[in-house]
C-alpha cells in the first residue's frame, strides 16, 4: 500500500505529482530545486546558496514523515554546470552523517524555474 506525502514544511508540487510517497518501509521523494516553501520563488544565490535551500526543504519533508538524514538511503543530485560539484558536496556533506547514502551526480540541461540545483531522495526505516 502506498500513501502520499504532504507537508508545508517544503515547497509544494508545481504540476501533477506528490511531494513524496510512502511505500511500505521506503519513502520515494520527488526531487526538491530551492523555492523558499512561504512564498514559492527561488531563493537567490549562487548553487551552494541554492544546494542549502534544497537540503532544507528535503530536510522538512523528511521530519514530516519522522524521518532524518540519517535514513536517506539513495540521492540523485541534478545541476545545471558539473562545474558546480565541489561547491554542492561541500554543503551537501553538512546534511549527512557518518554512513553517506548512495549518490549519482548528474549534469543536465536545465531545471525548473531556472534553479542551477535539483535533489531527490529515498529513505528506508524498517
Amino acid at each position: 500500500m502506498k500513501r502520499a506525502v504532504s507537508t508545508n514544511k517544503a515547497p509544494g508540487a508545481i504540476g501533477p505529482y506528490s511531494q513524496g510517497i510512502a511505500a511500505g518501509p521506503f519513502w520515494f521523494f520527488s526531487g526538491q530545486t530551492p523555492l523558499e516553501p512561504s512564498t514559492g520563488e527561488i531563493v537567490s544565490g549562487d548553487v551552494a546558496v541554492q544546494a542549502d535551500r534544497v537540503l532544507r526543504n528535503i530536510q522538512g519533508l523528511l521530519e514530516a514523515e519522522g524521518l532524518t538524514f540519517d535514513d536517506v538511503v539513495k540521492v540523485t543530485v541534478f545541476v545545471t554546470d558539473m562545474a558546480a560539484f565541489g561547491a554542492v558536496n561541500e554543503v551537501y556533506k553538512g546534511f549527512f552523517g557518518k554512513v553517506p547514502p548512495a549518490r549519482s551526480f548528474v549534469a543536465v540541461a536545465g531545471l525548473p524555474k531556472g534553479a542551477l540545483v535539483e535533489i531527490e531522495v529515498v529513505a528506508y526505516k524498517a
